[in-house]
Order: C-alpha cells, then structure tokens, then sequence
C-alpha cells in the first residue's frame, strides 16, 4: 500500500475497505510473485492496518494455470468497530460470520466464498494468453447484502486498429464481457442484491472523434510496411504553422505534442468521447468524474503527473454500482454530503494506472430511521 493510498485510509477512516487489484505480481508474475506473499503479510500486520482486526484476501497467484489464471487480488478490510458482518458461502447459499484473518491464494476454485471466471478464449482471440476476468464476493453488513466484483476487461491491442472505426472493435469486445459479467451476477442462481462492480474497465475514449478533435484540419500522413504494405504509422500534421507534427500514431505509440490538454481541468473537455458506459446506462450507475484520466502514466518515479506516449489517456479505472448501490449511497448521502469518488497519488508515481477510489456511508437498511451509519471505502 503505498504513500497514497494510505493516506486515503487515514483521512476516510473506513470501517469497510475494498481494494481490487488487477495484474497482481505485474507483468513479470513468473519472478515477481515471490513478493507477493511478502507484501500481502506485511500489509496485514503493518501499523496503518492494525484497528482492522478482520481481512480477507483473495489471490490468484496461479499463473501455471492458463486455463484458469486472472492475476486478479481483492482485499477485504473490517475495522474492529464493525460488529455484525456476514460473507456469503456461494457453495452453501448461507452466510457466515467473518472471524479472523485469511489469505487465500492459488486454487481459488475451490473456495465457496468467492466465484471466478476468466472469459473465454474466443472473445480476444489474438491475445493467445489474456488473464482478463473477475472475482465476485457477497457481503451483509447488518442487514445491508451486497456483491463487490473485481473486473478485468480486454484492453486495446493497437492504436491503429482503434482508430479505424468508431466505436472500435476493442469496444465491441469490452462491451461483450461486461455484459457477460452483469448476466452472471444477476442470474437465478442466488437472490438479487446491490452490487458494485471496480476495477480496470480499460474503457478508452472513442479514438476517431479525439484524434478529429485534436488535430482539427491537420494533414495525414501514412507510412507503410515496404513488405505487407500495412500501415505502421500516421502522423498528423498542421496544414500551416509549417506543418508541425501534432500527432504521431502507431501501434502502441500514441504521441501528441500537448499533454496538457488531458490534464486542463482533469481532462473533463474529453469525458464527451468516453462513450462505452453508455449502452449500461440502465445497469451501471457512476458518479461524475472530476480527475483526470487514470492511465497511461510514466513509470518513472520522479514523474508523477505525466502520461506516457503509449497510448491516448483514458478513464480505464471506474467503480461503478448497479441502480439499487446508487440508492443505497444516495439516501445515506442525505444525512451527511460524504461521498467521494476521486484518483489516488496525483503527483506520485503509483505505476502505469493511478487508483481510484469511492468513499461513502450507507446505513444498513438505508431507509429505516435512525439506522447506524457505517463508512465505506473500496479502491479500484
């Protein structure tokens, strides 16, 4: 947990927190994920954790498995002061008590608290390997039962493919396993709840009408492959001004001459093109954003606020909520204006994706007078 976040902790005092992380031991899991488990005790037993005296942690950490391996850990924190709250056993269809500390890794498919599914191979065919998928678990705080879903969806494979249609065939596919998931956690199986779905959505802006916007009346120039003839690269220029270079474009360069244009007012000029929420509109609810887009940000250590040229910026990180979380929030909102939905470390380096969080209150059974008021907190 680093700097930022958990000051995050300190400052919201949550008595539930939810941390979802995706590509848990990075891009290198084979050698990094000796140090996980290191991390994982450390975190549990370190001073900022100490009045949570319940967790649960969920870990994939079974890359051997390529079958089943979504490199996905969630993180359950309950803050002594919270007395009655229940996990849901999916095998079982009852609800347990949480006691205790628990780590669980490895085999999660054997562990009735949680469901898990990576998607199938078919819906990204030409990513031989894709980990994306989710982890879902169930909670009752007092009377109050909701499902917390950690999300993985596809990301763009090239930046070129994506700007040849709008919306982009990477959309497409974003928007089949979501769908997917949303089918899955409201089926018939067990009883409908709330839910809230966090994690790296990869939603990207419409990459047709931003390149339009930025490079309004600028001239394109294709470079292609002498072998294939495919196009390797366009770049975009001014039509005067003599011809500067305003935008480059390759595969998985995405390098535009005014990075300040996605960090003027947290970029909120370009939420127009971030479409791919929209067709959930009935099934996801969000808060407005007011920080900047969460990815791609430098790796380097002394460059906290600056996005990498690898990629357009864009909104990938989200916590959304079906429309009963929306009510849940909103009427124990009334009582106290105490829900935030911001970025985590603006000016520290937090890797490629900044966090996002959401901090709010409900009152288990929101809606009865003068029920207890808990504090949430879950981070994307």
């Amino acid at each position: 947990m680093g700097p930022g976040t958990r000051g995050i902790v300190h400052a919201h005092r949550p008595h539930f927190l939810a941390l979802h992380c995706q590509e848990f031991g990075g891009k290198n899991y084979e050698a990094s994920m000796s140090h996980v488990d290191k991390f994982v005790k450390e975190l549990l037993s370190s001073d900022a954790m100490k009045e949570y005296n319940r967790a649960r942690v969920y870990l994939d950490e079974n890359y051997k498995s390529q079958e089943h391996f979504t490199a996905l850990g969630s993180f359950y924190f309950l803050h002594e002061s919270l007395k009655n709250i229940h996990q849901f056993d999916f095998k079982a269809k009852k609800y347990k008590k949480v006691t205790g500390k628990e780590i669980y890794s490895d085999t999660l498919e054997s562990t009735p608290m949680l469901e898990k599914e990576k998607f199938p191979q078919d819906y990204f065919p030409e990513c031989k390997w894709s980990r994306k998928g989710f982890i879902r678990t169930r909670w009752c705080i007092a009377d109050c039962a909701f499902d917390l879903v950690n999300i993985h969806l596809f990301h763009d494979a090239s930046n070129l493919v994506a700007w040849e249609t709008s919306p982009s065939v990477y959309s497409g596919i974003r928007h089949k396993a979501l769908g997917y998931v949303l089918d899955r956690i409201i089926d018939q199986r067990f009883e409908k709840v709330s839910y809230f779905v966090f994690g790296d959505f990869n939603f990207r802006l419409d990459s047709k009408s931003v390149v339009e916007t930025l490079c309004t009346k600028a001239t394109v120039q294709t470079i292609r492959a002498a072998d294939t003839n495919e196009v390797v690269k366009l770049i975009f220029r001014e039509s005067d001004n003599d011809r500067k270079v305003m935008l480059q474009l390759e595969k998985k360069l995405f390098d535009y001459f005014n990075q300040e244009v996605f960090r003027d007012n947290n970029g909120t000029a370009l939420l127009e093109f971030d479409k791919e929420l929209a067709v959930f509109k009935d099934r996801l609810y969000e808060l407005d954003i007011s920080f900047p887009p969460s990815y791609p940000y430098s790796e380097d250590a002394s460059q906290g606020r600056q996005y990498m040229n690898t990629r357009c910026p864009a909104w990938c990180d989200r916590v959304l909520m079906s429309p009963s979380a929306k009510e849940l929030i909103l009427r124990s909102e009334s009582e106290e204006k105490v829900v935030i939905y911001d970025h985590i470390g603006p000016n520290v380096c937090m890797g490629d994706h900044k966090p996002v969080f959401l901090a709010f209150r409900i009152a288990p059974g929101a809606g009865k007078p003068h029920a207890p008021v808990h504090k949430c907190c879950v981070v994307q």
